[in-house]
Formats: structure tokens, C-alpha cells, sequence
């Protein structure tokens, strides 16, 4: 995490709105993402690796996951509680296998070149957010 990510993060904690029950309802940038880089992050299976267990409005990927929901049923969402879900889903279900892409802390077997690291920086989260709300 740099500087910017933790005085944003800092930054939504003092004013009361880093977790409010099921959602994170400010951004952790205090900006809205870019859809558009949103939608390369989720369908990169470098970088986001949504598809390896979600599908969505791919046509183009071949071998989208079947172990997770479509990613259109993020549509019933709130933009809050999407971007809490990205940032850590074991805050709503402690059993959840999807990974933690904004906590850096408290993780076991993690690989040393990424201990204190987190997998999606907080621009990356915010454009995922702004993606996966075009998707209602």
C-alpha cells in the first residue's frame, strides 16, 4: 500500500465511512473510477483474475469460471457494498474463498514478494466499482 492509498483509506475512516455494515459507502479515493479500465481489470487474468471464477459480459474471453456468480448479478447492488466486497468479502462471510484485493494484513500463506502488499491498489478497486455498476 503507498502513501496515497493509506491517507485515503485514513481519510474514510475519520469521516465515518469505512465499514457500515455490509458496505464501504465512500470511495477509497475519494474519486469514481473509470468503467472502461474497470472492465480490462475484471477480464485481465493478470491482474483482477475475476474470470477464474466468476463469468460476465465477456464474449470475447473463452473459459469464464462457473464457481462464483455471473458478475451481473453485481447489479443488485450497491456501489458500497460491491466495493466492500472487493476489498475483503470475509467481512461478510468468513467462509468466502474470494480473495482479499485490498487487505494486506492478517493473511497466511502469502508469498514474501507480496507480504504487506495488496493484490488491487484503490484506484483499481474504484474502477472495478465504477464496471461493475454499469452492468445494472
Amino acid at each position: 500500500m503507498n502513501w496515497r492509498e493509506a491517507c485515503a483509506i485514513a481519510f474514510s475512516i475519520l469521516v465515518g465511512n469505512a465499514f457500515a455494515g455490509d458496505s464501504i459507502p465512500a470511495s477509497l479515493t475519494g474519486a469514481k473510477g473509470d468503467p472502461a479500465r474497470g472492465r480490462a481489470i475484471v477480464a485481465n487474468r493478470q491482474v483482477g483474475l475475476c474470470l477464474l471464477c466468476h463469468s460476465g459480459p465477456f464474449p470475447e474471453e473463452r473459459f469464464q469460471g462457473g464457481l462464483a456468480p455471473d458478475l451481473r448479478s453485481a447489479a443488485r447492488l450497491s456501489e458500497g457494498q460491491i466495493r466492500q466486497r472487493i476489498v475483503d468479502s470475509t467481512k461478510l462471510n468468513p467462509q468466502s474463498i474470494m480473495p482479499a484485493y485490498y487487505r494486506s494484513e492478517g493473511l497466511e500463506r502469502v508469498a514474501p514478494a507480496y507480504r504487506g502488499k495488496t493484490i488491487l491498489s484503490a484506484e483499481q478497486i474504484e474502477d472495478v466499482v465504477a464496471y461493475l455498476t454499469t452492468l445494472k
